[in-house]
């Protein structure tokens, strides 16, 4: 047969293999703007246009595109000028890491006005996990919020992102889209049983695959314990994990690996494996799992760091400040209640995976690895991997290009130490990058709790006691289990005063798959609880329930008191609780969307507040180097990675408020083990509080450098000199040109550079608020948000325009998690959700434009007055949004989500049952 194909112009003749997707066709051909979010037709990343229509062209035969003109995003701007959807995008900064934005793109360009009057059914075929749709929504229709600040004056302004340009015409370059010559391709054979010893493997089939390379099994892999959660300090998490082991304990674990030519023998190479179990006894409930007598999921010793391996108690923590039993006996009232969350999966739309390469190291003359991987935390990967396969540091090299979406998911090893071990073996350069099946059953979620929860409080509203009982689900293996127990039970808890109270937290190993970091970090969890309890006690003492919180939350100046002890780091830096409950207030004394409600619908109003440390304890570190350029432009390199947090934006305005320039001549280069000494992540709100805080005193350094140079140079004076846009002014009359200064420090021998590190702590506290006015249809339990307002305490918003769309961002993400997500599993600890069509995420029709709200606080502690804001907007939603349903409905509903079946038939049993006399 003949093919032919114009994709952007260009003529193709290669015809596609049999039963080749549209997709995996153009990005063999180079057009890397056509991403792999699903390869199911649900996420709208591979959207691209045939003849003029957007079509997925994961769905797409690309037989089908036979003499066929294809347009990807790279395709969109003609002659050097953008198309005006990628100039909108960019001036409304439609966009956070940026996975979906091609897609979004090549849908957009192709609306009429028509779609323009129904977004919500025009946009229904693409997802975006971070943006929340409001600058979705903004960039299509045109609305600008992108400013240009003059030199020096970048902080508290609204530059776009430096990678804005590539993202919006698909040249930004994510984990995959690169060419490696001699690429060997992954797949892995995932457990069928929750809980077994694999007896043999044979793997001789698989050999004689064609294309197949090698398989490896349990008995290749280092016969060594580790944890895939990373963290500064590995200890923090139990040693329980192998990369290939010869016990599994959920399905979906892997049991072998498979390396190929291509993806196709990889994956019939798994096929082909025979497999021998022995079946062994499980468990999928955490209170089951601590009872005597149940299966034993992790027999290990002391050295995994395993609180009680006999009982499946992974980690646990326990504590009394006063006498609570004697707190509840001085109450007026007491209120007790358990509440329930469930499995949510990040869904960040680039999928978990890492290529495996050689390169020589310049340094030493030696081959090295390089690892480039789609993670939050390159610097503790390459530990880690040196640490498994007893390499020494410069003998690897771990690169994170743009990362597509992590929420916490990517703060793992999951791919890493598998691909490193097929590459040191074969070495030739080798790729794994999960399915979207795999991201449900083989990566990890957020962690269920059960939490019980006990308040009293006086007839005045003062609280007396407060207790918690808290069992989390950490899965198969511990990785961040003890940390998210001990974390969840911590600002939680201290943010309100009570002399007396008292934790007993649990974190249990099942035989279902692992959870992990999330969002939140377990405080989401128990805040759910804490905050729901909080307004029905308020219901019970007949306070209002915004004056119970005013009553009873610490002020400026107070310790966060708790059973655990007192973290002697954390500080209330800077106070702006205050003004987040004011915009409740504020809210709620200007309200009038409940006209908005559907006659005979049922209204209520609700809200909660939620407290985070900026940064986790222990340490967390960062690294940052600030440089003057040949050209008088200047570059930060800095190690934390970039996932649409807009760490980027905040290190180039940082530096450019310190240096005196402008933005655009700030080049950032990050996420690389070879710039900088160490950063511990991107995760725990670090990257403005922690990394941000090594460039500030970097950039100052090197402008005191620079000044101190030129005063030398010049013979003038260092209190006449400042630095402007791209010179050093000396006394008002002459300015000598960056460019100049830079050759000058060259010929006599001096590097105008300097380092900038910062160790995590001290610490503050931010603060958020949530409320929502919501309708409920009695008839069918549809639940319609009227309107959403939320409070944030950032310190100094160092990008309001960014700032607010992490807000939006978390409380869309937050409200998924409140209405429909949910990670389910069978009877067997099988996920039965492991596809966006059967796990859904919020579209653009579910997600309301939130108000937001920043207080104005400025703190002591964060680079130029800012704290962290990039997980704690989740916190908040979903108890706001359950005490709004409880105002509506009258009902207290405990566990999440809140699925419209479940309130048809709550509200069913609420009518049928007998008045009280």
């Amino acid at each position: 047969m003949t093919y032919s194909i114009r994709v952007n112009g260009e003529d193709f003749d290669a015809e596609p293999r049999a039963g080749q997707c549209l997709r995996t066709y153009l990005r063999e051909r180079g057009w890397f703007g056509v991403k792999k979010g699903c390869d199911a037709g649900d996420c709208g990343a591979c959207t691209v246009q045939v003849d003029g229509e957007p079509v997925h062209s994961c769905l797409y035969p690309a037989l089908r595109a036979e003499g066929r003109t294809v347009t990807t995003v790279e395709g969109l701007a003609k002659d050097g000028e953008l198309h005006p959807v990628q100039q909108r995008f960019l001036d409304a900064q439609g966009f956070q890491c940026g996975f979906c934005t091609a897609g979004m793109l090549m849908t957009a360009s192709a609306f009429t006005e028509e779609h323009l009057a129904d977004l919500p059914r025009a946009l229904k075929g693409n997802l975006c996990r971070c943006t929340g749709y409001r600058a979705i929504e903004d960039a299509v229709r045109g609305v600008r919020h992108t400013e240009s600040p003059c030199a020096g004056k970048a902080v508290g302004r609204s530059p776009g992102a430096p990678a804005g340009p590539q993202v919006v015409t698909g040249t930004a370059r994510y984990t995959f889209d690169l060419d490696v010559d001699g690429l060997l391709h992954m797949k892995l054979l995932r457990s069928p049983h929750p809980h077994a010893r694999i007896v043999a493997v044979d793997t001789s089939a698989a050999l004689r695959v064609p294309g197949v390379v090698a398989v490896f099994t349990h008995e290749d892999a280092p016969d060594r314990l580790y944890s895939s959660a990373r963290h500064e300090h590995p200890t923090e998490d139990p040693d329980d994990t192998r990369v290939l082991d010869d016990v599994v304990r959920f399905v979906g674990q892997r049991v072998a690996a498979v390396v190929a030519e291509s993806e196709g023998a990889a994956e019939e190479g798994c096929r082909r494996i025979a497999v021998t179990y022995e079946e062994l006894p499980y468990v999928l409930d955490p209170e089951e799992a601590m009872r005597a007598g149940a299966p034993v999921i992790h027999p290990k010793g002391p050295e995994s760091r395993i609180a009680r391996a006999e009982n499946n108690v992974c980690g646990e923590a326990h504590g009394e400040l006063g006498d609570v039993e004697g707190g509840f006996a001085e109450a007026d009232v007491v209120y007790e209640e358990t509440f329930r969350t469930q499995r949510v999966q990040h869904a960040s739309l680039e999928t978990h995976g890492c290529v495996v390469s050689f390169e020589e190291n310049e340094a030493t003359g030696r081959e090295r690895l390089v690892v480039r991987s789609s993670t939050q935390v390159p610097f503790l990967t390459r530990r880690a991997l040196c640490d498994l396969y007893d390499l020494p540091m410069d003998a690897v090299r771990v690169v994170a290009g743009r990362v597509g979406g992590g929420f916490g998911g990517k703060q793992e090893m999951l791919t890493e130490d598998i691909a490193v071990l097929a590459a040191l073996r074969l070495r030739r350069p080798v790729k794994l990058e999960f399915t979207r099946a795999e991201q449900f059953h083989g990566a990890t979620t957020r962690h269920p709790f059960t939490v019980t929860v006990k308040l009293g409080a006086r007839s005045d509203g003062t609280l007396t006691a407060l207790q918690y009982r808290v069992v989390a689900n950490t899965g198969a293996y511990g990785n961040h289990g003890p940390a998210v127990m001990f974390h969840s039970v911590g600002e939680s808890m201290g943010v309100y005063r009570a002399p007396h109270k008292k934790v007993d937290a649990y974190s249990v190993y099942t035989n279902v798959v692992p959870a992990g970091a999330f969002r939140g970090y377990g405080l989401g969890q128990v805040t759910f609880a804490v905050e729901s309890a909080m307004d029905e006690l308020a219901r019970r003492l007949g306070i209002d329930p915004l004056v119970l919180r005013e009553r009873n939350v610490i002020g400026p100046g107070e310790h966060l008191e708790g059973p655990l002890g007192e973290e002697e780091d954390l500080h209330i830096a800077s106070y702006g609780l205050d003004q987040c409950l004011g915009v409740v207030r504020a809210a709620l004394a200007d309200d009038t969307s409940a006209e908005l409600a559907p006659e005979g619908w049922l209204v209520g109003q609700g809200f909660a507040m939620a407290a985070i440390a900026c940064g986790p304890p222990g340490g967390h570190f960062a690294d940052a180097t600030v440089r003057l350029l040949e050209d008088g432009g200047y570059e930060v390199a800095v190690g934390t990675a970039e996932f649409g947090n807009g760490t980027t934006t905040v290190h180039q305005q940082i530096s450019a408020g310190a240096l005196g320039t402008t933005v655009d001549r700030v080049a950032v280069r990050q996420s690389d083990t070879d710039l900088v000494r160490h950063d511990t992540g991107a995760f725990g709100s670090a990257g403005t509080v922690v990394a941000g805080k090594a460039v500030l005193k970097a950039a100052e350094a090197l402008a005191e450098r620079i000044l101190t140079f030129t005063a030398e140079y010049v013979r003038t004076p260092r209190g006449l000199l400042r630095l402007t846009a791209d010179a050093v002014e000396c006394d008002g009359r002459r300015a000598v040109p960056l460019k100049e200064v830079f050759e000058a420090a060259g010929e006599r021998g001096v590097a105008l550079c300097a380092d900038g590190h910062f160790g995590g702590s001290p610490r503050s506290i931010a603060f958020n608020s949530q409320w929502f006015r919501i309708a409920v249809d009695p008839d069918t339990g549809e639940i319609r948000i009227l309107r959403s307002v939320h409070g944030a305490d950032a310190g100094k918003v160092m990008n309001p325009l960014q700032c607010r769309g992490q807000v939006e961002g978390g409380v869309a993400q937050a409200l998924g998690a409140t209405l429909f997500e949910q990670v389910l599993v069978d009877d067997r600890g099988e996920v039965t959700t492991a596809a966006f069509r059967r796990y859904r995420v919020p579209a653009f029709a579910d997600v309301p434009r939130t108000e937001v709200h920043f207080s104005d606080t400025s703190d002591s502690i964060g680079p130029l007055g800012a704290k962290s804001m990039s997980e704690s907007p989740f916190n908040p939603v979903p108890p706001a949004f359950a005490n709004a349903l409880r105002d509506a409905t009258g009902i207290r509903f405990t566990e999440a989500p809140f699925l419209r079946d479940k309130v048809w038939r709550a509200l069913d049993e609420h009518r049928r049952r007998p008045a009280a006399p």
